[in-house]
């Protein structure tokens, strides 16, 4: 099972923790926020379970077997504490996997000390110092009446170039394939006052590009100062104001909030990246009505039409499903077709896989693994080759970018394009954030090239 580690421990601290994270980037903002919450009671981040009092597994529910996954690697993690010397770390299982299976972690894996759902993180404190004193575990997946927002502390540690600010969570959709709004609730909207103290207090800590996050960003409505709920075109107006923001990015966002106040701040405000990761799933009316999306393909297709009129440079990125109950080979020509249509920058690409308590895993006409295999192979195969293009087409041109790390190798700098490309550049001193970069080569998966002057 894939994750990313937090690592790099503050000095100074007389408790360890560790956290595996998976799945989007709201989990990775939550995994912080959770190092942030345990400070107080003495963590700092360490880069190992093996020397953690504390290891928390930030689990996602969006992919194949999620759930046997994470009980999996609760089972490697007890063998690997029942081999340790002294004493035992407490084990904490957070994100969707806890929300939706909380009962079952518990039954199956005793060991267990903390089980917490999403909403629920902000109790996580209290939760550990009665999982210290108490015997049977504590469990926390409820929907609290109060915001975890309200009660996270102030971010005073950097976080990084770039970084991520959750605006919305929750979902509202109820696509039949989907679990998030059984593990992460209705949709709810944080209020412009909040968001812009967030986004302030990023920049004084050095980050020069804001994420905003939410399960559907472009449902967000939160209440603005005149007590209206804005759009979130007007929220990125305004943060567009702030100062030392270099570069502006949502995700991810859903067609049928994709109005006409985003659409023209594409064309209006010049830190909003020229990049949307805009999911359609199934390029099929069929089939998108079957899972609930409620727009149909030329609907879908109508609204890049207008972002690329408002933007003309503008790329996308998608995510699809394939072989969904009842897909016929009609149904896939037409998710070709869509693909074709849109020329997509990047895209992600799935089998369908049946997630327990929603209505599309109870539906009649399963597709056969092999023909949801064959189809995913020729549906990757056209995504794949659209990349490699798209990331060719720029090479001889100039690209700003936002760096953001040291490359693997000596003299070499990290970055991004506006683009979402990964781009390696050589140079000897690292560009303070911005620099422009002629690209010289491109692979599929990323853009070389030579370091101009820097820009910030």
């Amino acid at each position: 099972m894939d994750g990313n580690a937090l690592s790099a421990a503050p000095a100074g601290k007389s408790r360890k923790l560790h956290i595996l994270t998976w799945g989007c980037q709201m989990n990775e903002y939550d995994s912080a926020r959770m190092a942030d919450l345990l400070a107080p009671l003495g963590y700092g981040i360490c880069p190992s379970p093996d020397e953690a009092d504390l290891v928390i597994l930030n689990t996602c529910h969006i992919r194949e077997k999620a759930a046997e996954k994470v009980f999996s690697e609760l089972g490697r993690l007890h063998a690997r504490q029942k081999e340790r010397a002294g004493a035992k770390a407490l084990i904490a299982v957070a994100g969707c996997v806890a929300q939706a299976e909380g009962a079952e972690i518990r039954a199956r894996m005793p060991f267990v000390d903390v089980v917490v759902g999403p909403q629920a993180y902000h109790r996580l404190p209290e939760m550990i110092t009665r999982a210290t004193r108490e015997k049977g575990g504590v469990v926390d997946t409820s929907f609290p009446a109060e915001s975890k927002f309200d009660f996270l502390p102030d971010e005073h540690a950097p976080r990084g170039v770039s970084a991520f600010l959750p605006v919305q969570e929750g979902c509202d959709k109820f696509c039949t394939f989907c679990v998030v709004p059984y593990t992460r609730g209705a949709e709810a909207s944080r209020p412009v006052a909040k968001i812009m103290e967030e986004a302030r207090r990023l920049l004084q800590n050095g980050a020069r590009e804001i994420t905003l996050l939410g399960q559907n960003v472009n449902a967000w409505h939160g209440e603005g100062p005149d007590g209206k709920g804005w759009s979130l075109g007007r929220l990125i107006r305004e943060m567009a104001g702030l100062d030392g923001l270099l570069r502006l990015r949502y995700t991810t966002s859903h067609p049928r909030d994709m109005d006409a106040d985003l659409i023209a701040a594409h064309r209006d405000v010049p830190q909003l990246a020229p990049f949307v990761h805009l999911p359609v799933q199934s390029g099929s009316g069929r089939i998108l009505r079957a899972m609930n999306r409620g727009h149909t393909a030329a609907d879908y297709l109508g609204i890049i039409e207008r972002l690329r009129k408002a933007r003309p440079d503008i790329a996308f990125s998608s995510d699809f499903i394939v072989g969904f109950p009842g897909e016929t080979a009609r149904d896939f020509e037409d998710t070709l077709a869509l693909a074709r249509a849109v020329n997509y920058a990047q895209a992600y690409s799935f089998k369908y896989s049946a997630r327990p308590g929603t209505p599309a895993a109870g539906m009649k006409d399963q597709v056969p693994d092999d023909v949801r295999s064959a189809r995913l192979r020729e549906l990757q195969s056209l995504l794949s080759e659209q990349q490699r293009a798209f990331n060719r087409s720029f090479v001889g041109k100039t690209l700003p970018v936002l760096f953001d790390r040291a490359g693997r190798q000596a003299g070499q700098v990290l970055g991004r394009s506006p683009f979402m490309q990964a781009v390696v550049a050589s140079s000897d001193n690292p560009p303070d954030f911005m620099a422009d970069v002629i690209i010289t080569s491109a692979t599929q998966n990323s853009l070389q090239g030579d370091l101009c002057a820097s820009l910030s």
